[in-house]
């Protein structure tokens, strides 16, 4: 069998792929992107129609390359990112070979690289970018036991509400997904229950700028990682009908039943946690501390940007709030289909390194693994609040390339330093 040799090998052929892609590029570093589908994938086919980027096109992109066809303010649709990730691989010429699954990969014993076994033959690499991104197993919770007589969905799996089951439908999750998609069944007539959990909730704009725009102002793209195993803060956020912020009371006032965090299931009946309240309460003080923020620094800085009493108003608690359902009987509410709006878990059995921690998910440090060779890219607070955007991502490629240029001429030294011109320095006498 023919072995494939290159230099580095790129995992994933989506944002984080493309972005090392022309980091590496930019660096002379022979390498290849192996992608098992098409190029961003998931953009396509992961997704539910209606998708829209949660951020506007100015910000939203790789700095090297704007959205074409969209306003800067825009919130571009789901195919028209795929096509312009793309345009973007074909404006660079990356290395992309789809098609290609990687099957696994193993150091390769005594010798500087690996082996990696693929589904179109075998490729030896001195170094892996694993590019997958953090979105590769959707995680539905065990808490409704798949014999109920209900279907339930991961909220990757949902397209649109004419594909549902009839009846009511319970949606487990209010991050973006969660509340987009709650939104649209409810503007298309559809009886929704939303499960609310903790999350923060940002304003869509505020006084003429987006929140993409404050939370760079303010630093707040740049904060540090937080404490591993905290990553994770549900935003609800949404792009939706030109953008718009999010209020769970609004939902409420479409006709959404709001109930708290999804706890168990017993005999065919949901029960509840008694924290809606709570978890608004949260949710709405992450947004009053972000206003006023804000407002601080518009004062600082002296910027002309009116005021916005609108955004400081609250609506009153609706009756699902004041009076929280805490158990649901699915049968008797009508609900036809639950929605897993629960987010996904990473996915990296290919790679057969001893790299992991009890949880599966990676060790490292800004993506440089302890593991010479690996390295990871498209983490969620991969070394900042932004590292699982489209620029963050750019941004964090940047810094793995220069890594590897390091290394390589590290070893490029050593290969071309004879070991007899390596003279020991003189032990000091005793």
């Amino acid at each position: 069998m023919d072995v494939e040799h290159v230099d580095t090998v790129i995992v994933g052929g989506g944002q984080a792929g493309l972005a090392m892609s022309r980091h590496l590029s930019a660096q002379s570093v022979p390498h290849l992107v192996l992608e098992r589908d098409r190029i961003a994938e998931r953009w396509r086919s992961a997704r539910w129609d209606s998708l829209v980027a949660n951020g506007p096109a100015w910000h939203d992109r790789f700095p090297d390359l704007e959205f074409d066809r969209h306003d800067a303010d825009a919130f571009v649709p789901k195919e028209d990112v795929a096509a312009y990730l793309e345009r973007y691989a074909e404006k660079f010429d990356a290395p992309v070979r789809c098609g290609v699954e990687v099957q696994s990969a193993q150091r390769i014993p005594g010798q500087r690289g690996f082996r990696i076994t693929t589904s179109d033959g075998v490729i030896e690499a001195k170094r892996i970018v694993a590019a997958t991104g953090p979105f590769q197993q959707p995680v539905i919770p065990p808490v409704i036991p798949a014999e109920a007589e209900v279907t339930q969905i991961h909220s990757s799996s949902y397209r649109n509400p004419h594909e549902l089951p009839e009846g009511a439908v319970l949606i487990v999750g209010a991050g973006s997904s969660g509340v987009q998609i709650a939104d649209e069944l409810a503007r298309g007539g559809r009886e929704v229950f939303l499960s609310v959990g903790p999350h923060e909730r940002p304003p869509r704009s505020y006084r003429g700028r987006d929140f993409c725009w404050w939370l760079g102002v303010l630093g707040k793209w740049d904060a540090a990682a937080p404490t591993p195993g905290t990553e994770h803060v549900t935003i609800a956020v949404s792009g939706a009908h030109g953008g718009h912020t999010v209020d769970f009371r609004a939902l409420a006032q479409m006709g959404v039943t709001l109930v708290g965090r999804t706890e168990a299931c017993t005999d065919n009946t949901l029960h509840f946690a008694d924290d809606l309240a709570d978890n608004l309460a949260a949710g709405d003080a992450s947004l009053r501390d972000l206003l006023a923020e804000a407002d601080a620094y518009v004062v600082a800085q002296g910027l002309d940007l009116p005021p916005e009493p609108e955004a400081h108003r609250q609506l009153p608690d609706p009756d699902c709030v004041t009076h929280p359902l805490r158990s649901l009987d699915l049968a008797q509410a009508g609900i036809g289909c639950v929605i897993w709006a629960t987010g996904f878990r990473q996915d990296y059995s290919w790679l057969k390194l001893d790299i992991f921690d009890e949880q599966g998910r990676p060790r490292h440090q800004r993506g440089v693994s302890p593991e010479p060779g690996v390295y990871f890219l498209g983490l969620p607070w991969q070394s900042r609040r932004g590292s699982s955007f489209i620029w963050g991502v750019w941004h964090d490629a940047k810094y793995l390339a220069d890594q590897i240029a390091i290394q390589r001429s590290y070893m490029r030294y050593h290969e071309q330093t004879p070991h007899s011109d390596r003279v020991p320095v003189a032990a000091p006498a005793e």
